[in-house]
């Protein structure tokens, strides 16, 4: 199947070269039968797909390359977090456009369900952190459901205080530790 698609392709792409140095060569009559005409055909499709075989195929480069642009998003859609002020479950204006940005990637990949996990500082009762979290976690949800993401492919969850991504026991520490990040199911 392959040998006859580089076949077409040189046909298509030969043929017409033909005739437009047939027609524009001074009245020089070169007459060829048709199995001469199709033996060249044969031989310059040979060539070709001898020659795509040794380079690879464009398709398996095009194809390679979506595949690591896929990847790429979808690594930057998990790596890229939504932060909140202490005590808040409210988005600011930076969350919503890093959750425009999401909502596009998961109108792209509409086959993507995710998890929702929302987290919180060390400050405050496990139980009310744990609530936090979840009010952080169903806030970002809202947010995807009302830009049309299906509520089915976003699950929620609440880790409240318990998996820090910063350890210290100071401000900047526990900004890093208020936030929601995803996580491609």
């Amino acid at each position: 199947m392959r040998k006859s698609v580089w076949v077409a392709i040189v046909l298509v792409i030969i043929l017409p070269a033909m005739l437009f140095t047939a027609s524009c060569t001074k009245k020089v009559v070169q007459t060829q039968t048709a199995p001469e005409a199709q033996a060249q055909v044969t031989k310059a499709s040979d060539s070709s797909a001898a020659q795509a075989e040794q380079t690879g195929p464009p398709q398996e480069d095009r194809l390679r390359a979506e595949a690591d642009a896929r990847e790429a998003a979808g690594t930057a859609f998990v790596d890229e977090y939504i932060h909140f002020a202490f005590d808040s479950a409210v988005l600011s204006d930076r969350a919503q456009q890093i959750l425009n940005g999401k909502a596009d990637y998961l109108r792209t990949y509409p086959g993507l369900t995710v998890t929702v996990e929302g987290y919180c500082d060390e400050r405050g009762t496990e139980a009310y952190n744990m609530v936090l979290g979840k009010r952080r976690a169903q806030s970002v949800r809202n947010f995807l459901v009302n830009s049309g993401i299906g509520t089915n492919r976003l699950n929620t969850v609440s880790y409240g205080e318990k998996r820090p991504m910063a350890m210290g026991h100071d401000e900047a520490s526990w900004a890093k530790n208020r936030r929601v990040q995803f996580v491609i199911n």
